[in-house]
């Protein structure tokens, strides 16, 4: 993961070329996305998958993976970024948005090997100070789950505990569950 500190706009930011993989702006500095190796491609595809599986057909929200989101002076892009459906941008025509200026309803993070826990809860408070209900901060190393609540609140959760999803999804795991995604 690489970061480059330098005065620049969200504006500017988002003139440059994409990288691979994607790069974020975050409180004025650029700080590239590590590549997602086994256990976080296995989390973040089954997750998302569970998730939609729920919604989608309900039209209740959407699970977006690696969708980039500007809003607060700041540019990010979440592992997985849920968005209830009456809030999904949309063209004129009905397809959705490219671009998604709005912070998302719940936000997923799933930490990688070389990734700071810091920057990710910043990334995460970020998204909680502009209106997400909701963070998760997976951590497969720990086999626990940091959440972001209203008012910024933090707590840890492991084992056995039910993770807490946006009131109106129907869908109840437990941290055991989600890390049992890892193995096959």
């Amino acid at each position: 993961m690489s970061t480059t500190t330098q005065a620049m706009t969200l504006e500017a930011f988002l003139s440059l070329p994409e990288t691979e993989p994607g790069s974020e702006f975050i409180k004025g500095e650029i700080i590239q996305k590590p590549m997602p190796q086994g256990e976080h491609s296995r989390l973040q595809s089954k997750l998302s998958a569970v998730i939609n599986q729920v919604t989608e057909d309900a039209k209740i929200a959407y699970a977006f993976t690696e969708l980039r989101r500007s809003f607060g002076g700041d540019s990010v892009i979440p592992d997985i970024a849920v968005v209830r459906w009456n809030k999904i941008p949309r063209e004129p025509s009905g397809r959705v948005s490219n671009r998604f200026n709005i912070p998302p309803d719940w936000a997923i993070e799933i930490l990688s090997p070389d990734q700071s826990v810091t920057k990710v809860l910043k990334k995460l408070l970020h998204c909680s100070e502009h209106g997400t209900e909701l963070g998760w901060l997976i951590n497969p190393k720990e086999t626990t789950v940091m959440l972001v609540l209203p008012e910024q609140r933090v707590q840890f959760v492991e084992g056995k505990a039910t993770l807490p999803v946006l009131e109106e999804i129907n869908l109840s795991l437990t941290v055991d569950q989600v890390f049992g995604w890892l193995k096959f």
